[in-house]
């Protein structure tokens, strides 16, 4: 097939996608975009928001209009690595002979909920860094493969909540994007409580196989991406480090650490996802832009004071957007 149409099939795929998807999620549009461009981009993507906002029936309904293998994790302060990625047990066969069996863990899906992942201890949490990076866990020296597509869709409350644990650095730089879910409209919270307190019970049908997922996937990595955009995101990513040149005054006075060059990776692969949805097999500037904030979200790391003044990621990524040119004389 001709790429050019290939890409062009996208969007009514796409479209069918988001319309099943709200027969059972009321709003949140911008969310469901960038749990889809995660999935699409092949990464992984970390939800915040207070409970009760739908962030766990979100998960679960992109699971059923995608028809995949599901499991969720449900994270408590005394959750222990080996009930996320499994463990050997001793197994007795008929002649009484014992050896160890690996009993898989949760983590061995295609879709896996990590819900309120911040409220088990970092000793647990760093049990999914294996799994999210190289799509793969190791117990007792033995490795073991995860079946694609698999992907991490974690829930988190804000911080300041009582009993949560801040995720470690290096986990949340895995994952591709941080969303915010934010609280319903007035209208939107009336349709929820239709919704969800009478007799009728909407549900997800199947909407793409996970073989479909894979081409789409491919699709995405397929899309161009040109020398001169390539170094607009090396320039934003750079631009978010206070010691570098490039860096806006509002970051050398905000910002204790900068973004991984990982960040360079997501900006690229999200953007390419913005690209195939508008149907063009081209990575531009204005789709770097797009994919910029729950990029950066949590790979910048705000000073204490800048935490105290309310000053937030996003607003520097603004600072950083409007200060670095698109291009620049060679």
């Amino acid at each position: 097939m001709d790429p050019i149409e290939r890409a062009k099939q996208f969007k009514p795929r796409y479209e069918a996608l988001r319309s099943e998807i709200g027969k059972v999620i009321v709003g949140q549009d911008k969310l469901v975009e960038g749990v889809l461009c995660a999935i699409f981009a092949g990464g992984h993507c970390l939800l915040e928001g207070v409970p009760g906002l739908g962030k766990t029936q979100l998960i679960r309904t992109l699971a059923q209009v995608f028809g995949l293998q599901f499991s969720r994790i449900q994270f408590t302060p005394d959750l222990m690595p080996a009930d996320i990625v499994g463990t050997n047990i001793i197994s007795e066969d008929e002649q009484g002979g014992r050896r160890f069996l690996f009993k898989k863990g949760p983590i061995f899906a295609n879709m896996v909920l990590a819900d309120e992942i911040n409220r088990a201890t970092p000793k647990t949490q760093s049990a999914m860094l294996e799994a999210m990076q190289e799509r793969s866990v190791t117990v007792w020296g033995e490795t073991y493969q995860l079946a694609p597509p698999m992907f991490v869709l974690a829930t988190q409350n804000p911080i300041e909540m009582e009993g949560t644990y801040p995720l470690p650095e290096a986990q949340l730089d895995r994952f591709m994007l941080k969303l915010q879910v934010d609280m319903p409209s007035r209208s939107e919270l009336v349709e929820i409580v239709s919704r969800t307190t009478g007799s009728r019970s909407d549900t997800a049908a199947r909407v793409m196989e996970g073989e479909e997922l894979l081409t789409w996937q491919s699709a995405v990595t397929d899309v161009v991406a040109a020398p001169h955009v390539l170094d607009f995101v090396a320039r934003l990513v750079l631009a978010t480090h206070p010691d570098n040149a490039l860096a806006p005054a509002e970051v050398r006075q905000h910002v204790r650490f900068g973004a991984s060059p990982r960040s360079a990776q997501a900006l690229a692969r999200a953007g390419k996802f913005m690209a195939l949805l508008d149907g063009r097999l081209n990575l531009s500037f204005r789709d770097v832009k797009l994919a910029a904030k729950p990029v950066f979200r949590h790979r910048v790391l705000l000073t204490y004071q800048a935490q105290a003044e309310n000053i937030t990621p996003d607003a520097l990524t603004e600072k950083i957007l409007a200060h670095v040119p698109e291009t620049v004389e060679a």
